[in-house]
């Protein structure tokens, strides 16, 4: 399967492209879970390397569905600065999966941008393989038929996460992981890029770098377009996003956390 994604006309698909690209994290058996109830990350994106464009944030609680133990996970992402003005954002997405296996039951998305709103509820039924879309806005169901153990967007991002080791991994390799997003399943292929230390907010951190393959085209200049570096700790924290655009450049700092389960490893130079 291949990523299949919309060309951003003045930026309509920044926040996003943010929550997208977090997404798409190595999936190799870690011992111990990545993240807990309260973690909570704030994002900073800028366009071309100078204009503020937004803010991204993401929450983990614990609920219960439908008499099941779950994650809740709330994203929240809207434009800032200049841009406001000439282009609103303002995105909700959420996501309930089981806190076991990390499949999600449920995921909300909910977005203005620029005028350009969608309002979709999607039930997972894991068992039969089916995705039930409401699509709220239009007052339209269906029932599209998706892979095994199908993840969507914000869930994905934790599931990787929470089973990241790259060990026993050498630079080059690869691997894949099916997602649902709107109406259609998606398939992600990731390449390991090695280590490297790279200046952040908070100081020097050790990183995983990766380079999430995407279609070209239409949002990026070529498959090639996207760097991802994430914490080289337990928590596996997605320190940095950089991606080349079709037209200028978007890049993700982290800015803010709290929460985390794990200590948060900093460089100590001598």
């Amino acid at each position: 399967m291949k990523v299949t994604l919309q060309y951003p006309k003045n930026m309509k698909k920044l926040l996003l492209i943010l929550l997208l690209i977090l997404t798409v994290q190595m999936s190799f058996s870690q011992e111990e879970s990545a993240f807990k109830e309260g973690e909570w990350f704030k994002f900073k994106m800028s366009y071309s390397n100078w204009l503020k464009a937004g803010n991204a944030t993401l929450q983990v609680k614990e609920e219960a569905l439908n008499n099941k133990d779950v994650y809740h996970v709330v994203g929240k992402g809207w434009t800032t600065g200049m841009i406001k003005w000439f282009f609103k954002v303002k995105d909700r997405y959420e996501s309930y999966f089981d806190k076991e296996s990390l499949v999600p039951y449920k995921f909300i998305r909910n977005i203005d941008e620029g005028g350009h709103t969608k309002n979709l509820e999607i039930d997972f039924d894991q068992e039969n393989q089916k995705a039930h879309i409401n699509d709220k806005k239009r007052n339209k169901k269906k029932i599209i038929d998706t892979e095994p153990n199908i993840q969507d967007m914000v869930s994905t991002f934790y599931y990787l996460r929470n089973n990241l080791n790259t060990d026993n991994h050498e630079v080059g390799d690869e691997v894949k992981i099916d997602m649902f997003f709107d109406e259609e399943n998606y398939g992600f292929k990731l390449q390991y890029l090695g280590e490297e230390t790279i200046s952040t907010e908070f100081g020097d951190v050790e990183a995983l770098k990766f380079r999430p393959y995407v279609m070209a085209g239409r949002v990026f200049k070529e498959e090639e377009s996207l760097t991802l570096w994430v914490s080289k700790d337990k928590n596996k924290v997605p320190l940095r996003i950089k991606a080349d655009l079709a037209v200028g450049s978007l890049r993700a700092d982290l800015e803010a956390f709290k929460g985390l389960k794990h200590p948060f490893k900093i460089v100590v130079k001598n």
